[in-house]
């Protein structure tokens, strides 16, 4: 045996939410990804996020193009890869051992001394078919179900598949990759003595955001898919239970369903807002306008140094708590640094933020503006003459600490960090964006309007209408001529995500 080892693991049907913990934690410890042309990235994306990501061997087969690489090469990349000592994930779509080839693979792993281990995953010919609302099984209508490859052309005098015995067995028949095939394999049933007015239905990229459903019967079903441009991928569902469709869809009518909407956040801060919408059934198109660019930590470390002197520290941002706390650990401080200081924070993320590390807020406002705690700074009586520690982002406004002067307080104004634009992928959004192809992008900063504009450029960024999380990111969108059309009531990424999903924006076609 080598001294690698080969996972061929189930990627499942799409949606990065039924892949497996099994599958996860090998993807976050993997030294190789070999994985299969329809992998989402965001599958991906859980191997690559990391300090040392694995090499990735896009080894996709794309419909009999030149391009597809060849299963005997597949082999041999597997092999390789683990006789080099690599801890390998073969990340094949659905589960390895339905239509996936994954006992050829498994076959040429053993039949070479290489370790492997076999993960399922969820299928595709179950899991399509149940973001479609309809059960493979149900009582009283299908007591079996069979599941069937439609690459293989039944009218072939080779054909090993017995179209006329399953035609009379009864149950549900499910179809992987047989869009092409469909014409004559629905001639065949028929032929065989299946009712032309059996209910079926075609699922298109099942569990995706993109997913889309016809509905038919038997006799037009291949009419319905062409008339709808219905292609690949695609799960064909022939049976009774694909009637129960119409009482239990539930994937295609969540308030966001079809709406793609790009997210600007921080790639650090973005997985909250992109998973509540997604939750939602958005398709979300993540492009970080700004990363988060520490400054020089002496000020701070300066302050932090001082921190009995202070009666108040005020923090506005998560990303504020994150590079103060970065500062108080190199200095070898914890929470117990902040003894004897109240502390304020804008919002309840940075409250939360603050309290995952042990400090408490004393001051957090109703409105979750800067203004929101002027308003609760004012109503106390222990600001006046007392030092204030304002940890912010370079440029951030200068509302706040021109206040708490004007209340009797010496403020300490440091400029912990700045946000820098990123704009990772603004191409290729740019061209979506100018094609018509982006139903909204998200701002939670004015800091990520000005960068997103400059990264796509002020006409691109006119595009699409705007959702923002509340007043000063409103005025700097519009100030650029982008179009805002939702703004939160509660300024909090929660918030944001609830107004998109309840405003009248989510209902239109």
């Amino acid at each position: 045996m080598t001294g690698g080892v080969v996972y061929l693991v189930g990627a499942g049907p799409g949606d990065p939410g039924l892949l497996t913990v099994r599958a996860a934690e090998l993807l976050a410890r993997c030294d190789a990804v070999v994985f299969d042309a329809l992998t989402n990235p965001a599958i991906l994306a859980l191997a690559s996020d990391r300090d040392s990501p694995p090499t990735l061997h896009d080894v996709g087969k794309r419909g009999g193009s030149s391009e597809s690489a060849r299963q005997g090469d597949i082999d041999a990349l597997l092999i390789a890869l683990a006789n080099d000592g690599k801890r390998v994930v073969r990340l094949k779509g659905g589960d390895p051992f339905v239509f996936g080839r994954g006992g050829e693979e498994a076959r040429a792993l053993a039949a070479a001394g290489v370790r492997f281990e076999v993960v399922p995953g969820v299928t595709a010919g179950i899991a399509a078919p149940a973001y479609a609302g309809i059960p493979v099984t149900h009582r009283g209508l299908a007591t079996s179900v069979t599941f069937v490859t439609g690459h293989e052309d039944p009218e072939k005098s080779t054909a090993s598949t017995d179209w006329s015995a399953l035609a009379k067995t009864g149950g549900t028949i499910v179809l992987y990759m047989g869009v092409k095939t469909l014409p004559t394999i629905v001639r065949s049933l028929v032929r065989a003595g299946m009712s032309g007015d059996t209910p079926a239905a075609a699922v298109q990229w099942g569990t995706l955001p993109r997913q889309r459903s016809v509905v038919a019967t038997l006799d037009t079903l291949v009419h319905a898919i062409a008339r709808e441009g219905i292609t690949a991928p695609v799960i064909t569902v022939i049976g009774d239970v694909v009637s129960l469709r119409d009482e239990i869809a539930w994937f295609e009518h969540r308030p966001l369903y079809g709406k793609r909407i790009v997210v600007t956040r921080a790639r650090s801060r973005a997985a909250s807002l992109s998973a509540r919408l997604a939750a939602a059934g958005a398709e979300v198109i993540e492009m970080p306008a700004t990363r988060v660019q520490p400054l020089d930590s002496a000020p701070l470390r300066r302050a932090v140094e001082r921190m009995r002197d202070y009666a108040w520290a005020i923090f506005t941002s998560q990303n504020a708590v994150d590079v103060f706390w970065g500062v108080l650990r190199a200095a070898s401080l914890d929470a117990r640094a902040l003894a004897g200081v109240r502390v304020a924070a804008v919002g309840p993320s940075t409250a939360a933020s603050l309290r995952a590390r042990g400090i408490e807020v004393d001051v957090s406002p109703e409105r979750f503006v800067a203004e929101g705690l002027i308003d609760e700074m004012r109503a106390r009586d222990d600001v006046g003459g007392r030092r204030v520690l304002y940890a912010c982002a370079e440029g951030a406004r200068d509302v706040l600490p021109a206040a708490l002067r004007e209340m009797g307080a010496v403020v300490d104004l440091v400029f912990a960090y700045r946000s820098v634009a990123d704009g990772e992928g603004a191409a290729a959004l740019r061209a979506r964006l100018e094609a018509g192809d982006v139903d909204l992008v998200t701002f939670t900063s004015a800091s990520a309007v000005t960068a997103f504009a400059a990264a796509v450029g002020r006409d691109a960024a006119r595009a699409a209408p705007s959702a923002v999380i509340g007043p000063v990111t409103a005025s700097a969108a519009r100030a650029l001529g982008i179009d805002v059309v939702i703004e939160a009531a509660e300024a909090t990424v929660q918030g944001l995500a609830d107004a998109i999903a309840a405003s009248p924006y989510s209902s239109i076609s």
